[in-house]
């Protein structure tokens, strides 16, 4: 399942200066976060955004949840 939804993110060099897309249209991974993050509901995403559908926001947020699962932060001491 997951390996299914990740497959509707892509980059391409020649879109969005590579930055990952939802199936190759111009709507990057990180402008849906954005939206969705401001508060904007599904739904009205799905309706100014005709050619998304509701598993590549799915996409968009474990493609997130992926990235930050490989995150780790380690503490600098200073001597």
């Amino acid at each position: 399942m997951e390996d299914t939804l990740l497959s509707r993110i892509e980059t391409n060099p020649q879109v969005l200066t590579g930055k990952p897309i939802v199936r190759g249209l111009r709507i990057s991974v990180d402008q849906i976060l954005k939206s969705l993050a401001a508060g904007i509901e599904t739904e009205e995403l799905l309706s100014e955004y005709p050619e998304l559908e509701s598993e590549d926001i799915k996409a968009c947020l474990l493609y997130a949840a992926k990235l930050v699962e490989e995150e780790r932060v380690y503490p600098i001491r200073v001597s």
